[in-house]
């Protein structure tokens, strides 16, 4: 007797309808296959490209079995953790200071007997390139040797072995425009090498460096150095030794423990591959507690992985609907037979475990193959080659199983309606009447504002699992009101023409096949708008927290040559000539008094001071700084610290931005090309008083009836003798009270300026000046190779010229991500329209036929169809997007909570957390992809009918 009786002929039965009606099953495996092959592909992706305890040792060590390492802590023990990463001076050891003197240590002594090994040092440098000149950093290291295998891979050449030879790995070849067989010049030393060869870092693909023999660039540049004294001696870095253990030993933690010792860290690979017990590791006690924790991570992966499968059984349920009532009289036959309602309910069920298991062995081998055929293009994306193809089985077993089961947990709803329905209404082809639900919008509008409001408290207290929470339950709560608002759409077409107003009283006459599509489509929509909106948010807080080094769009040229007079002209012309300016160059001063203190700043009190006097009082002392400050802060809201911080008072407060070769008090000499160049104060009446010898200030804290105070302290150097012999006695301050035009607030955080001094008031004033620079207007931002070509430039104009410019906000990976997820969106978006629009065609061949048959024009199919398309599409994504912004309004309510905190302990802290939509992504889905979708299941439906046989 049979465990499972009716089984066996419910999946024979199952397969054969599959088989039969090939085009929905294949609907059905696609719906299916396509998450397992994104996950299937994502889990391999993962799994390869976080590389194993093996591999980041293999990219530290190469094949060496350990790297000694000293600290520049002297021969004095330490304690270090197995994997050679954690270190720290033992309990009562002295306490030790950079500026004390050490001992040297002989860290080759420390080596096991019988061991080989390989030095290593680098050296920061610059270097000649095929543009110009560019920095970057040399490796003495003997790269051919078997010892760096899977560290260092040669791709292109050969390695160097001379000591004129030198090897690059492709990313710097690709910046600087050389390849092998070229000569880079070291700047300084002006040694010469030849490129003989291309490597790569497989675990750092981006690296920009170059490779050297040992000996070949750091012994010949000092000796070079202590001969010419104009030459800066290398600054290179300790040296580090890469050892390779006896043969069948190689370095054990007794090893380990004896170089400890000696003041000698070791990270070993068999040491941190196999580790032992804590009771034989010293620091083992000082380093418990100190891992992570992983709860919100998991929380996160589990409530979309849900999501995931939500939306999955959304769209494949009505398919399997659709074919549970296009078989309704295969399956009135098998309860005619004597079937029960429990066997009817098994062939639905086991035709959605036919098509789960079919659509998850394909997607797991979709996946496989995928991986394979685009991992060098996600190696390039990660920035590290895999060390090996990494699975593990059990991880995509549970992804095929979680396709087997989302095909029978979408044919679930069906199965249960089959077996619900008469055997006379399945023979007939009758589909009786049921009235829609009353209890279910109850029950999901009080789901969907308790969900809400437990979002919203989560964020306001600050717990993330009940946001999360929170989220899934308003949107769990929407679903449940989706039917109704599926059939209030039928209630809108009264007054529309033929077509709209069929799909409209279509998809309401059908909210069993509707509402799942719609409400798929508002689950991929919810979860990218979302994350839109939290990216966009965190981007424009991480942007207005961004303090620029110069206003965007320009480049300033300066000059560190401050002892003697220097000509800047041909330092222009390289910047003219190289970099995308446009207009003429703004000329930039400073102004010192006494000596100047860029050049005597040895001595303490041995220069002279300038600054602008700061009134007190309001509109003049910041109120988030000083007394009262901690008090304030406790009673205001983030916009109002806002606008306090944006005050002219607090702007540069906390900290300030020095460009031109001033000091904190921001003083530049210069006219009104400078004003309206790099300022943007293009204002007529600050032109004339700039002109007239009247100094523009840019921060009206500063100003007391349009009058500042000027001290200046003349301190004269006893090196400073030509300044010194003008000015001898004793130092004397000056305090002079200047008319100025106060330009307006927006202008106080202009990088690098307080105040614009015209030259002849600086000259009234007796105060020093030079001309230090310009401002270059550019028309768009520099290449590599035109930063190259400029500094090679600049190198041969002389004078110790330099060029940079604005530094831009952060922007990482933000557009790359909302991109994505608009097009994960809009792909699922048409996707659901698709399929819901095959299954209502199918569904309602009849209907078409009866359209034909009084007379309507061939093309009222394509517009039905494009306008049944658009109404799901459409609907789901104003769903989504409303569904989506409460989880991300609610983690920003939670980033907002813990900013006012550290702005209540830190008052000049910024509390600014902005809650910004993403239009443009919106825009997207809520625009272009439903029309996309109506118009490409208009323009896929055939108009001609098809001859269909009459009834009976």
């Amino acid at each position: 007797m049979s465990l499972f009786p009716g089984w066996r002929a419910a999946f024979r039965i199952a397969r054969r309808d599959a088989l039969r009606a090939k085009g929905r099953s294949a609907l059905v495996v696609a719906m299916i296959a396509l998450p397992v092959l994104g996950v299937t592909a994502a889990d391999l992706t993962y799994r390869s490209a976080l590389p194993t305890a093996a591999e980041e040792l293999t990219a530290d060590l190469g094949a060496a079995d350990a790297l000694f390492v000293d600290q520049g802590m002297g021969p004095v023990p330490l304690w270090q953790m197995p994997d050679g990463i954690m270190w720290q001076t033992p309990d009562g050891a002295p306490e030790t200071f950079y500026d004390d003197e050490r001992k040297p240590v002989d860290v080759p002594a420390t080596f096991p007997k019988g061991s080989r090994s390989l030095t290593e040092q680098s050296v920061p440098a610059s270097v000649t390139t095929r543009h110009g000149i560019t920095d970057t950093q040399i490796t003495e290291l003997a790269v051919a040797d078997p010892m760096l295998r899977g560290r260092v891979e040669l791709t292109e050449g050969t390695y160097p072995k001379a000591k004129d030879e030198i090897a690059a790995t492709g990313a710097f070849l690709k910046a600087a425009g050389l390849s092998v067989g070229d000569r880079v010049t070291v700047r300084g030393p002006e040694q010469e090498y030849t490129l003989t060869g291309a490597v790569e870092l497989p675990a750092e693909l981006k690296n920009e460096s170059l490779f050297a023999v040992p000996g070949a660039v750091i012994a010949p540049w000092q000796k070079t150095a202590d001969g010419d004294g104009k030459i800066l001696p290398p600054q290179a870095s300790g040296v580090k030794w890469l050892v390779q253990g006896p043969p069948g030993a190689g370095v054990t933690w007794p090893d380990i423990l004896a170089a400890n010792e000696k003041g000698v860290v070791v990270r070993a690979r068999q040491v941190a591959l196999d580790p032992p017990p804590d009771s034989e590791v010293p620091m083992a006690v000082y380093a418990r507690g100190w891992t992570g924790s992983d709860t919100e991570l998991t929380a996160a992966v589990l409530t979309v992985a849900a999501m995931a499968l939500l939306e999955i059984v959304l769209l494949a349920g009505p398919a399997f609907a659709v074919g549970a009532r296009r078989s309704r009289r295969q399956l009135g036959l098998v309860g005619s037979c004597g079937g029960t309602r429990g066997q009817v309910r098994a062939v639905v069920l086991a035709g959605g475990a036919v098509l789960g298991g079919v659509g998850a062995v394909v997607g797991v081998g979709a996946g496989f193959g995928l991986t394979v055929l685009f991992r060098p293009m996600i190696e390039e994306f990660s920035g590290r080659r895999f060390g090996e193809l990494t699975v593990h089985p059990g991880e995509i077993l549970a992804i095929a199983v979680l396709g087997l089961v989302t095909g029978v947990l979408a044919a679930l709803a069906p199965a249960i309606v089959a077996g619900r329905q008469s055997v006379l209404e399945s023979l007939t082809g009758r589909r009786g009447s049921r009235r829609s639900s009353r209890v279910l919008p109850v029950v999901g509008t009080v789901v969907l504002a308790a969900g809400v409001a437990l979002a919203v408290y989560g964020g306001l207290s600050g717990n993330t699992r009940l946001v999360a929470g929170g989220s899934v339950l308003a949107e769990l709560g929407l679903l449940g009101c989706i039917p109704v608002i599926v059939g209030f759409l039928g209630r809108l077409g009264r007054r529309l023409p033929l077509t709209p107003r069929i799909a409209l009283r279509d998809a309401a006459r059908n909210r069993g096949r509707t509402a799942p599509a719609v409400a798929a489509v508002m689950a991929a929509v919810a979860g990218s708008v979302a994350i839109a909106t939290y990216t966009a948010s965190t981007t424009a807080e991480q942007a207005y927290d961004h303090r620029p080094n110069l206003t965007a769009g320009t480049a300033a040229l300066m000059t560190a040559d401050t002892a003697e007079k220097t000509d800047l002209s041909r330092a222009r012309a390289a910047v003219e000539q190289h970099y995308p300016v446009s207009g003429a160059p703004a000329r930039v001063g400073r102004a010192w008094a006494g000596s100047d203190c860029s050049v005597y700043y040895e001595e303490e009190d041995g220069c002279g001071t300038l600054e602008i006097v700061k009134p007190t009082g309001e509109g003049h002392s910041c109120p988030l700084k000083g007394k009262g400050a901690k008090e304030l802060a406790l009673r205001i809201s983030a916009d109002e610290h806002k606008r306090l911080m944006n005050s002219p008072a607090c702007v540069d407060e906390d900290s300030t931005t020095i460009a031109f070769g001033n000091d904190d008090n921001k003083i530049v000499i210069g006219d009104t090309a400078l004003l309206t160049s790099y300022v943007k104060l293009d204002d007529p009446e600050a032109a004339e008083a700039l002109a007239a010898g009247t100094p523009v200030l840019l921060n009206s804290a500063y100003a007391k009836d349009g009058e500042i105070t000027l001290r200046a302290r003349h301190v004269y150097n006893e090196r400073d003798k030509e300044n010194r012999a003008r000015h001898p006695g004793e130092p004397r301050t000056t305090t002079d009270r200047l008319k100025v035009y106060v330009a307006p607030d927006s202008y106080a955080t202009t990088p690098g300026i307080r105040m614009v001094l015209p030259q002849k008031t600086a000259d009234r004033l007796g105060l020093h000046s030079q001309e230090t620079g310009s401002v270059h207007t550019l028309t768009r931002e520099p290449t590599d190779a035109e930063q190259q070509a400029a500094d090679a430039a600049l190198e041969q104009a002389g004078n110790q010229a330099y060029v940079w410019t604005g530094s831009p906000a952060e922007q990482g990976d933000d557009a790359v991500v909302l991109l994505i997820l608009a097009l994960f969106a809009g792909v699922v978006t048409l996707g659901a329209a698709a399929i819901t629009t095959g299954l209502s065609k199918a569904d309602a061949e009849a209907d078409l036929t009866t359209l034909s048959a009084v007379g309507a024009p061939p093309g009222v199919r394509r517009s039905l169809s494009g306008f049944q398309c658009l109404v799901v599409a459409l609907t789901g994504v104003l769903l989504g997007t409303a569904a989506g912004i409460v989880p991300a309004v609610a983690l920003r309510l939670t980033d907002l909570r813990e900013a006012l905190k550290v702005m209540r302990d830190d008052p000049m802290e910024s509390a600014y957390t902005p809650i910004v939509m993403p239009w443009p992504t919106i825009a997207l889905l809520a625009l272009v992809v439903p029309v996309l979708a109506g118009l490409l299941a208009a323009a896929l439906t055939g108009s001609r009918q098809k001859l269909a046989r009459r009834a009976g």
